[in-house]
């Protein structure tokens, strides 16, 4: 799969975009991956998808063309509450999200999954592997269903789901994804100004 890369702008929009935190960074890169789409479909018709430069010796692809938005394109309010919002939720999740960056988790994919889990985008906090429940229990309830289902105890599989269940309910991945869409969803849109707005 090809790489987004989030058009930044000027170099005062890039100055501006790198002074943000990683998480905040990782949020708006994901704001415009899920709604480039959404932006550039204007119903007067004056505003076209971008078509996709993609490069097979990189990996990556970009917009040309057409009306693509990016981090130069959000209006200071949009901008705004994005770092509240952005602000908020570490602080008030600072235990967990120190607990994600201990794993193979970084800030950057925190803010992705902020915005993915809060915008019901299909994956998010509770997708990444490294925040999944990982004792020893867990692995143990995982054979013990695979055994069930291999000779038909029902019940026993219904036992070892439930009880796995119950310890998913507790990893990382599920406590973030409850506090992200406890936040609620967030729709962007261009204005009349041609800015994205919030």
């Amino acid at each position: 799969m090809p790489e987004f890369i989030l058009e930044i702008g000027s170099v005062e929009h890039q100055r501006s975009f790198n002074a943000l935190d990683d998480f905040t960074r990782g949020y708006i890169e994901a704001l415009f991956f899920t709604d480039e789409e959404q932006l550039c479909d204007d119903s007067d018709g004056e505003r076209e998808m971008p078509s996709v430069a993609f490069d097979m010796a990189t990996m990556e692809s970009r917009f040309v063309g057409g009306n693509s938005f990016g981090f130069a394109d959000l209006a200071s309010d949009a901008l705004e509450s994005i770092v509240r919002d952005c602000e908020a939720f570490q602080r008030v999740n600072a235990a967990l999200l120190e607990s994600a960056y201990a794993r193979d988790y970084d800030a950057e994919q925190a803010g992705r999954d902020f915005w993915f889990t809060r915008n019901g985008h299909g994956v998010g906090y509770w997708d990444r592997k490294p925040l999944e429940a990982d004792s020893e229990e867990y692995e143990s309830l995982t054979a013990e269903m695979v055994a069930a289902s291999k000779s038909g105890d029902n019940a026993a599989w219904n036992a070892a789901c439930a009880k796995r269940s119950a310890l998913n309910d507790q990893s990382l991945g599920e406590q973030l994804s409850k506090a992200a869409r406890a936040c609620g969803g967030r729709d962007s849109y261009v204005g009349r100004d041609g800015k994205v707005y919030l």
